[in-house]
């Protein structure tokens, strides 16, 4: 499975972005979806999830009420919708997958894209 991360750039706080990623090689419709962050000097942390159906999300707390995910199985795509964006959450963005119906931070994702820049200006 490849999965091709796009939507990301320059925003100023406040506003609002959203990314996609493609999955192509193999369907990812039995599998939870993830969006990970890596700032500059920083560990690479958890932002978002989405189970197999979409029926069960997960969030980092610092996103929460702020940003959206979602999938559609029958593009093979995912989705995070960003808003009310603040420089902090300036990082590159990852979206990956996990063979896993659901997501546990104990259980590593599988299958990881490129990343996408997100910059959120003051």
């Amino acid at each position: 499975v490849q999965l091709q991360a796009s939507g990301g750039g320059l925003v100023q706080a406040g506003g609002s972005l959203r990314l996609s990623c493609a999955a192509s090689g193999g369907t990812i419709s039995t599998a939870v979806m993830g969006w990970f962050r890596q700032a500059p000097g920083k560990e690479r942390q958890f932002v978002a999830a989405v189970s197999w159906n979409g029926g069960r999300t997960d969030y980092a707390d610092s996103v929460k009420g702020r940003f959206t995910i979602s999938r559609s199985i029958t593009k093979n795509t995912g989705y995070l919708q960003m808003n009310s964006l603040r420089p902090e959450d300036t990082a590159v963005y990852y979206c990956a997958v996990n063979r896993s119906p659901y997501h546990s931070d104990d259980d590593p994702y599988d299958y990881w894209g490129q990343g996408t820049q997100v910059t959120v200006s003051s």
